[in-house]
Parts: structure tokens; C-alpha cells; sequence
């Protein structure tokens, strides 16, 4: 299995004094993400991260200060070709077409041959490594959950979505469809999961 398209992250972690090289930054994401896919959290130590990169382990803790940390920007530097809502399309676009635009883009995604694995393995670490789940809860998922909330408040407000909606709890059956899907066999292709996901907002509220 390869895990390229899912390991091209940019970087962004926390600084510790010099600028530093963005190429340095993705090389050590891309062997943090590798690794983690490859067996988890366990095969995913900064010793190894480091070799891998072809860098100094001082240079990997220079950027961030403990695993936990650098697994939570590596797994989300696998989500970051997945499709955003902007503020500006929240506002003046309508909820439907928002919806239909990110639809391509989020099923051939989640059909690339390596989501599989990055999903076990990231759905795993609510157990067996807490802390890890926590700080991807926080920094990521929390701030994209918010974005999506926004719209479906919107769609409350357009007269899409009925007003006793229960937000959070639509948010988590959208979610949740798509995670059982690509994690049950057979895996499906592109043209399935476009049809699948269709299919979910449809039943949401959100298409036609």
C-alpha cells in the first residue's frame, strides 16, 4: 500500500526559535504519517520518524514537543485534500450547491487505497492512545465540526433543515455513514462513494 497522497502535508506545527526549512517540516510529517499507517501509534516513535526523514531527532523535537503533538498534525496533513466550507461560500452560497461541489472531491478521497488503513488506525487511537485523540480533537476536528455547524445553521435558517434540527447529532450520522462505508468491505470506488454520499445528504436534508 502506498500512503504518498496522504503524506504531502505542509507544515505548520509550533516554532521554537529559528525559521524553519517547510521542506524539513513535510519530510518529517510524511514519515510520521507513513509510519503511523504502517502500524500505528506503536511503529510511530520520534526515533524512527526522525530516520526516516533523514533527520537529527533534536531536529524533530525542535518543532514539536512530544509525539502526540506531531501524530495529530500528521493525520490531519492526510485530510488536507478533503474539501472546506469558506465563511464567504457559507454566506452566499446556497447550503445544496455547497454540498454538491465538495462531493467529488471528498469521494475520491476517501476512496484512495490508503484511507483505509489511515482510518483504522486513527479511529484506534481513541483507545489505546487517548492522548493523541484529544490533541486531534482539539486543533482539528473541533474547528472543522464548527465550520460545518455554521452551515447547517445556515440550511436551519434558509428553511432547508427544520428549526428543531438537532445539529450535533446530524453532524455526527453524516460523519459516521462515511466512516462505516470506507471501512466496510467491499471498498468502494469514487463513482460509488459520489453516489453513497449523495445518498446521506439526501436523507440529511441537505439535497433535493
Amino acid at each position: 500500500m502506498t500512503t504518498d497522497r496522504w503524506s504531502d502535508g505542509a507544515a505548520g506545527p509550533r516554532g521554537r526559535g529559528r525559521p524553519r526549512d517547510p521542506g524539513v517540516d513535510a519530510a518529517i510529517l510524511k514519515a510520521a504519517l507513513e509510519l503511523f499507517v504502517e502500524g500505528g501509534v506503536e511503529a510511530a516513535s520520534m526515533q524512527r520518524i526522525a530516520a526516516r526523514a533523514g533527520v537529527g531527532k533534536l531536529t524533530v523535537y525542535r518543532r514539536w514537543s512530544s509525539k502526540e503533538e506531531l501524530l495529530a498534525q500528521a493525520i490531519e496533513s492526510a485530510r488536507e485534500n478533503l474539501p472546506e466550507v469558506t465563511a464567504e461560500d457559507v454566506e452566499h452560497v446556497p447550503v445544496a450547491e455547497l454540498v454538491e461541489r465538495a462531493i467529488p472531491a471528498t469521494a475520491d478521497a476517501l476512496a484512495e487505497p490508503g484511507f483505509r488503513a489511515f482510518a483504522a488506525q486513527t479511529l484506534g487511537t481513541s483507545v489505546t492512545h487517548p492522548a493523541l485523540m484529544a490533541a486531534y480533537w482539539e486543533h482539528y476536528v473541533l474547528p472543522r465540526r464548527r465550520a460545518i455547524r455554521v452551515m447547517l445553521e445556515r440550511a436551519i435558517r434558509d428553511g432547508v433543515l427544520s428549526t428543531d434540527t438537532d445539529v450535533e447529532a446530524l453532524i455526527d450520522m453524516m460523519v459516521g455513514a462515511m466512516i462505516y462505508r470506507v471501512l466496510h468491505p467491499p471498498v468502494p470506488d469514487s463513482a460509488e462513494l459520489r453516489d453513497y454520499l449523495r445518498s446521506v445528504y439526501r436523507l440529511a436534508g441537505l439535497l433535493p
